[in-house]
């Protein structure tokens, strides 16, 4: 009986005075760096309208030597990240004045982008302040016994040269070239013509012709035509090697048209090996009996000839 039995638990210590651990939320244990680390304002690091991704590359960013390499295909191969959400995060620090990007051209002729970071936006750089040094005593000055010789003058600057003006580019005042004629505009040769015009948009969407461009390159394609030029052949003309961005598709077809008109099918005759020194003359048929005959200029033949001459 004279000894107590503790059944009950003994309390827990009441945490001493400044540090309370907090029940919820992050416990920060920060040890104090002395190498290899970069200052984060927590304008950055807590802002309200940056993504994740933005604020971690800004660190990121501002974490590299000068001169390093933060192009989107070298962070790309840095970081897991895609190049269209790297792209989007430097976006997010343009607009929001973390990050300043340029295209600068260099004395070889090369264009560079130049990026410029700022680790606080809108904040002027402050120069650094060097502690004041007491002033010399002043020296007394120097007995002058001659007079001092003048300075030379110093020699005159010449003014650097001034850039010549180029003149801008002016507009072109010659007319183009008159489209191609046909000899004889028939109603088939203009029906084959309209529709290979209308029938380029199945083939090439971009050369998607308004009506009254059809109706003017019409005679044209038909001039194509009367020089037995094939549908397929014209087609293929008009639609190779197109521009990608294609802003005016009917002055483009007006100016192949007429630039690459390819000439009339030669005849029999012209293809037929020239004999030097052997002058060859035509044949002719003969206005009055049809008969095949020698001779420069079409007419009779002889005997013909020699009957109207009877008669007479």
């Amino acid at each position: 009986m004279g000894t107590p039995q503790i059944t009950a638990p003994p309390c827990a210590l009441s945490p001493a005075p400044g540090d309370a651990t907090p029940s919820s939320g992050v416990i920060h244990i920060n040890v104090r760096h002395v190498a290899g680390f970069t200052v984060i304002g927590n304008h950055l690091a807590q802002h309200r309208g940056l993504s994740l991704a933005a604020i971690g590359l800004a660190a990121h960013i501002q974490s590299l030597p000068a001169e390093a390499k933060i192009g989107i295909k070298h962070l790309a191969e840095r970081f897991p990240e895609s190049e269209t959400r790297i792209a989007a995060a430097l976006r997010e620090l343009e607009a929001h004045g973390y990050l300043h990007r340029s295209r600068v051209r260099l004395a070889d002729g090369r264009i560079v982008t130049r990026t410029v970071s700022y680790n606080q936006p809108g904040a002027t750089r402050q120069p650094r302040t060097v502690p004041s040094e007491p002033a010399p005593l002043p020296t007394p000055p120097p007995r002058v016994t001659a007079p001092e010789p003048r300075p030379a003058p110093p020699p005159a600057l010449t003014p650097p040269p001034q850039p010549v003006p180029v003149p801008a580019p002016t507009a072109r005042t010659t007319p183009p070239p008159p489209l191609p004629q046909p000899q004889e505009l028939t109603p088939e040769l203009q029906r084959m013509a309209t529709a290979l015009l209308a029938d380029l948009r199945r083939h090439t969407p971009q050369l998607t012709l308004a009506e009254n461009d059809i109706h003017i390159l019409t005679p044209g394609v038909a001039t194509w035509l009367e020089r037995d030029a094939h549908p397929d052949t014209i087609r293929h003309a008009l639609t190779t090697d197109l521009p990608n961005l294609l802003k005016h598709p009917a002055k483009l077809l007006r100016h192949r048209i007429t630039a690459l008109l390819p000439p009339l099918l030669p005849g029999a005759q012209d293809l037929a090996p020239a004999r030097p020194g052997v002058i060859v003359i035509p044949l002719q048929n003969c206005g009055r009996c049809d008969r095949a005959f020698r001779a420069a200029d079409p007419g009779n033949c002889r005997d013909c000839r020699t009957e109207l001459h009877t008669a007479a």
